[in-house]
């Protein structure tokens, strides 16, 4: 069963172990992120952590929530995430019945789809406390997380927005720094759906609506990162995961719909009319602050919170962070996605220490000469991979995600004068290595066997392994040996 709210999620991590309250008064201001990054950096995450005594606030603040393999699986309630994978291809693939027994097969995922989809309802604990005047965002206790950082940053809010043209609902994880009590700056990279609202409001000349949502059921945290085709609604992906549509509430001064279950909302407004705000310093999950750059500014216009709120935020820094998890689960939910396009796929790895987009590792079922490289090409090509600066292709019997194994094969099958392609294309624009904010160099490495068809001239040297009949004889005398 889908957790109705963050409250009952919490309850299960605690009864879990998962869970550490802190009943030392901290600052919302460093001291906060100091605790949690010494956290994550424990084996496996850490726990989640609930401050319950937040200096200047009566409201807790909940960190780490999702920093750990076990608490994503708890989150999101399957123990296979591949499993969500497969139940969105279904979604963006569906198979077209061609006959009337077919449509009658068909009812049960249709019935499924239907059951997924958002809800709309009349009322929910998030209209408890509605303010429309005297607005002041800072009563929430936003932290600022790293010393040279901007101002206080909204981290873990669902930025929600519609596209003007279509009315397709978009939900983003983009983070949010506080300018004034009524004023927020919306760091919409260009690559990002909510960017891509932002500038057909322009064009069209219209206010674009946002909404900010804190808290609820944790997938939808979850969805709100996850890289998803424009045309699929995150909330509606939420109810796929769920089981269950998600409970969505009308704005009071937005045409827009949120979780009715949230902890806090913001409700708000771009002007596309209105210059662009400096936004940042921002200590990012890069490991390096990204720099002052110019974004949307949103203008409040209405604060809606249960009475007894908690503020949810995730702290990115230096890998290892929440981020880990959240990735490693976006990495393992849409590889059915990836064979389906690319069935020659067996596995791949986008490392937290690279930043998920500086590395992608893959292992392939190598079948012709310069399969490697059409699969890396076609890797590029999809979606936010489009970002990934270096693929580096395996064999099909390379573990992808185990450094050792990748070293190893990386190390003896490559020659860089002969596997290495160099590439330009789109580079995420936290990345400061390119001479231009988001455009710039990517490699292709093929890590793979070489095939005299590929220009090798020698013999390709056989893998060491023992013998079956001795690893035999020697497994059945192992617990005599006692090592």
């Amino acid at each position: 069963m889908p957790y109705k709210d963050l409250r009952e999620f919490l309850r299960r991590i605690e009864k879990e172990g998962e869970l550490a309250r802190i009943r030392e008064e901290v600052s919302p201001i460093l001291e906060i992120t100091e605790i949690t990054d010494r956290v994550c950096k424990m084996p496996k995450g850490g726990k989640a952590l609930l401050f319950e005594r937040v200096k200047g606030y009566s409201i807790p603040v909940l960190t780490n929530m999702l920093g750990s393999e076990k608490r994503v699986k708890l989150a999101l309630g399957y123990e296979n995430l591949e499993d969500i994978g497969w139940k969105l291809y279904k979604l963006l693939r569906p198979e077209i019945p061609h006959t009337f027994l077919d449509k009658l097969k068909k009812l049960p995922e249709l019935k499924k789809l239907n059951d997924a989809l958002p809800k709309v309802v009349k009322d929910g604990p998030i209209r408890e406390v509605v303010r429309r005047e005297k607005i002041d965002v800072l009563e929430f206790p936003i932290l600022q997380c790293w010393p040279e950082d901007g101002g206080r940053y909204i981290t873990f809010g669902q930025v929600i927005t519609k596209d003007p043209e279509s009315g397709i609902r978009n939900v983003g994880l983009y983070r949010v720094q506080v300018l004034s009590p009524t004023e927020l700056a919306l760091h919409w990279q260009i690559h990002k759906d909510g960017n891509h609202h932002y500038w057909k409001a322009k064009r069209l000349k219209k206010k674009l609506e946002v909404a900010i949502a804190i808290g609820g059921d944790p997938v939808l945290s979850y969805v709100a990162s996850a890289p998803l085709p424009p045309e699929v609604d995150e909330y509606l992906f939420a109810g796929l995961i769920r089981e269950e549509g998600v409970e969505l509430i009308k704005g009071i001064t937005v045409d827009l719909e949120y979780p009715a279950h949230a902890e806090i909302v913001i409700e708000g407004y771009v002007d596309p009319e209105e210059p662009l705000v400096d936004e940042g310093p921002f200590g990012d999950h890069t490991g390096f602050y990204t720099p002052v750059d110019k974004y949307p500014k949103m203008h409040i216009t209405a604060i809606l919170h249960r009475r007894d709120p908690i503020y949810v935020a995730t702290i990115v820094g230096k890998p290892p962070q929440e981020d880990k998890y959240i990735g490693w689960a976006t990495e393992r939910i849409f590889l059915p996605l990836i064979k389906f396009n690319l069935p020659e796929v067996v596995d791949y790895h986008l490392p937290a220490e690279g930043c998920f987009h500086n590395f992608c590792f893959v292992s392939i079922k190598k079948r012709y000469p310069g399969h490697a490289f059409k699969v890396a090409y076609a890797l590029l090509g999809l979606g936010l991979m489009s970002l990934t600066k270096h693929v580096v292709v395996f064999d099909e019997d390379i573990n992808v995600h185990d450094f050792g194994e990748v070293l190893w094969a990386w190390g003896n099958n490559v020659d860089p004068s002969r596997d290495v392609q160099i590439l330009k294309g789109p580079i995420d624009v936290l990345d400061h290595s390119t001479n231009e904010v988001g455009f710039g160099g990517k490699m292709i490495i093929d890590a793979t066997t070489k095939w005299k068809e590929e220009g090798y001239t020698r013999q390709w040297p056989k893998v060491i392994e023992m013998s079956e009949e001795v690893k035999k004889r020697i497994d059945a005398i192992w617990d005599k040996l006692n090592l």
